[in-house]
């Protein structure tokens, strides 16, 4: 059975699934790439790496609209509910069953804090299993050998990588987390929004493609079929 992984641009990524959208990071309003029209969307999940308010984004608007469960971090998920939402505080190594797969949080390395400055827990990857395939969202973090285990004990399918640098691993860093992560193909995100971040994509592909690791490359509101 398929699905669609369509990007909606920055981090944000909407899986689309027969029971309904899951949303990944929804930094939407406000995020200069994003392409997404919330209301042709049946969303079921939103999940959240960490409280950056470019991951954090309209999580908090939809949940309070759709009324939509927010999966996050413990802490980050006491804020979101604090602000309206519904929410599903979970922490690292759990692994959260639905009707349309799983999702285990995983280590990050980086930052949390709530746009206004609260504490909010741990940053995290997230690996998606939907119908069978693995998806490996690594949210903000740098290189860290946390990629290796990844790699041998739960061997995703796909790796949705931080290209951008400043803030995260650049492109040089990516292409050893996507060997480490012996994923078959890899989408690469984080990249190209603002200034600070600007990277050649086309360079990192063709570079990851020596390596046969197919990499995807998504223009926001373009999707892949699996």
């Amino acid at each position: 059975m398929t699905f669609e992984i369509k990007y909606i641009g920055h981090s944000a990524f909407c899986f689309k699934t027969d029971e309904g959208s899951i949303l990944t990071d929804p930094f939407i309003s406000g995020n200069p790439s994003a392409k997404f029209d919330i209301e042709q969307e049946k969303i079921i999940n939103i999940f959240l790496t960490h409280g950056h308010g470019d991951h954090l984004g309209d999580a908090i608007p939809i949940s309070r609209k759709y009324r939509t469960p927010v999966t996050a971090i413990f802490e980050l998920a006491n804020y979101c509910e604090e602000k309206g939402a519904v929410v599903q505080g979970v922490n690292m190594g759990g692994n959260i069953k639905y009707n349309w797969g799983t999702a285990r949080f995983l280590p990050a390395f980086h930052s949390s804090s709530t746009p206004d400055g609260k504490y909010a827990g741990m940053p995290a990857s997230i690996l998606f299993d939907i119908k069978g395939t693995k998806i490996y969202h690594a949210g903000d973090t740098c290189l860290n050998s946390e990629m290796k285990t990844v790699g041998e004990i739960y061997k995703p399918d796909i790796a949705l990588l931080p290209v951008g640098s400043f803030y995260t691993m650049d492109t040089k860093e990516a292409l050893t987390a996507a060997k480490w992560l012996n994923a078959k193909r890899v989408i690469p995100m984080h990249y190209n929004t603002f200034p600070a971040i600007n990277v050649n994509i086309e360079e990192f592909k063709t570079e990851l493609e020596k390596s046969n690791i197919e990499c995807v490359i998504l223009k926001p509101g373009e999707s892949l079929s699996i």
